[in-house]
């Protein structure tokens, strides 16, 4: 892999490969950033901060799991990290429907939007936006690493280190409450949230 090259040449000093591996995984690592921190300038402080750690931890790297996922876990740290400083006050547990109801699902844009994105317009992506920094964290990592990301429910557990059903009941409850606070802030008009929703079908 084209990663576990570069990965062997920067732990023996070669800042280029390093900066090769930034490039590949830059766009992903500041997204996370963004979504835990909820504005730009501490999204990018937290990446740089995320790959200065990584760049100093690379020679602990152990070729066991995809270098995403290691890389992604540290980024999850140091997200956690900053919030836990920042003393975010956790949202209360939710209160769950029937486990058997599947409950709508709510596209989340990407920070950096994409050409599916920019059909969202911009005041729907700020009220899911607003209403994701109102979700605690682990809700909006698992959404984040889930919806947006695309990840495995096996990698996204590795990541959290959290068991696969653990990921799955996380997901399902983030999802309720993301369109319980949409629904509750009137966010969307009449039918606008549909159309959200149908962005959002998990694959």
């Amino acid at each position: 892999m084209q990663d576990d090259l570069l990965i062997r040449r920067a732990v023996k000093g070669d800042e280029q490969a390093f900066e090769k591996l930034m490039l590949t995984h830059e766009k992903n690592v500041y997204n996370l950033c963004y979504r835990m921190a909820g504005n730009p300038d501490d999204a990018l402080d937290l990446s740089q901060e995320a790959f200065l750690k990584a760049w100093r931890a690379l020679s602990t790297y152990q070729f066991d799991a995809a270098f995403s996922t290691w890389l992604y876990r540290l980024t999850t740290n140091v997200c956690l990290d900053f919030l836990r400083k920042r003393n975010r006050q956790a949202h209360s547990s939710l209160t769950m429907e029937d486990e058997n109801e599947e409950p709508r699902e709510y596209s989340i844009p990407d920070p950096a939007p994409g050409p599916e994105e920019q059909a969202v317009s911009s005041w729907q992506q700020e009220a899911v936006n607003a209403a994701m920094q109102r979700l605690p964290e682990d809700y909006r990592l698992v959404l984040q690493l889930r919806v947006v990301e695309d990840l495995p429910y096996e990698q996204i557990a590795d990541i959290m280190q959290i068991p696969v059903g653990t990921v799955k009941s996380r997901l399902s409850r983030a999802r309720l409450q993301l369109k319980k606070l949409l629904e509750a802030g009137n966010f969307f008009e009449n039918g606008s949230s549909e159309k959200v929703a149908a962005g959002g079908a998990e694959r």
